[in-house]
């Protein structure tokens, strides 16, 4: 499962800016009036440009992407030389699912600030998007070095090792995860999808139900459940459970949606012939469209 994991975290300074334009038309005069133009010197540029950065997250939280977008393009300009200018632009284009730009920008960013092992994790997120897993392995394992006891990235880098079928790395990335955070349910999660491709289908079942245990509200596991629950011969149970898996969350019943989180082709394959069944197909057909919300 590929959760999309970049702003995960930003540490930001907590400056407040309020941008106010007027917009009064101008009266007419013989001459040319030029605007007062404040003598502001570089230190209080700065200053406005990290503050637009806390703008720009709040943004953010309320999915305001269009005006977040030119505000975190201003910070860059006002401040070219603070790393965290260029960070959370860059993560913005991530979220945006603008991979190419993001990564320039967090490069950027990366060189100015080194040890900054955030900008790392979002960084190797984005090679990870790319579908450059060997590069995100790279940018992952330096950024833990600095950090080593992140969930986020080290689940981040489960699901790099798992594209390049290095199933035993992936494995311990996400019980790294799972110890540094014992509720970190995505990572318990992809180790049973990890289980269903080598065949061990009892084993990946009882991974997912721990995962239920911990959020009941889950679709993906769900539907995981009742995929290995028909695959078992447990039909009714099976169908039950998908019907239910799809009532949380529509885009489940997608295999394109599927694969994008790391779905094997064992697990798809038992997926497709769940969704060929009469039941399925008529539950297919009637289900709502995806929320926005989701």
């Amino acid at each position: 499962m590929e959760k999309i994991t970049v702003s995960k975290r930003h540490w930001l300074l907590l400056w407040g800016l309020q941008l106010g334009l007027a917009s009064a038309a101008a009266p007419v005069f013989s001459q040319a009036i030029l605007p007062y133009t404040p003598n502001l010197d570089q230190q209080q540029l700065e200053d406005q440009g990290l503050a637009l950065t806390e703008d720009v997250v709040q943004l953010v939280r309320f999915q305001q992407y269009d005006l977040a977008f030119p505000r975190a393009k201003l910070a860059t300009q006002l401040a070219p030389e603070q790393f965290q200018t260029w960070f959370i632009l860059g993560t913005l284009y991530l979220q945006q699912e603008e991979v190419e730009p993001g990564i320039e920008v967090l490069k950027k960013a990366e060189a100015m600030a080194p040890e900054e092992a955030g900008i790392k994790f979002t960084l190797g997120n984005a090679y990870f998007q790319q579908g450059e897993y060997n590069q995100a392995v790279e940018v992952l394992l330096a950024g833990l070095a600095q950090r080593p006891d992140t969930p986020a990235a080290l689940f981040d880098l489960g699901n790099a090792y798992l594209k390049l079928v290095k199933y035993p790395d992936a494995v311990t990335a996400y019980q790294k995860a799972l110890k540094a955070e014992e509720q970190f349910w995505p990572a318990l999660n992809n180790i049973g999808l990890i289980e269903y491709e080598q065949g061990k289908i009892d084993t990946a079942l009882k991974r997912w139900q721990e995962v239920i245990k911990i959020d009941a509200e889950q679709p993906e596991p769900q539907l995981a459940i009742a995929v290995a629950l028909y695959k078992q011969g447990k039909t009714e149970e099976g169908l039950r459970k998908a019907q239910d898996a799809l009532n949380l969350d529509s885009r489940y019943g997608e295999i394109d949606f599927l694969i994008k989180n790391l779905w094997g082709e064992k697990l798809v394959a038992d997926t497709k012939a769940l969704f060929a069944t009469p039941t399925m197909v008529e539950v297919l057909r009637t289900l709502p469209p995806p929320s926005d919300d989701l």
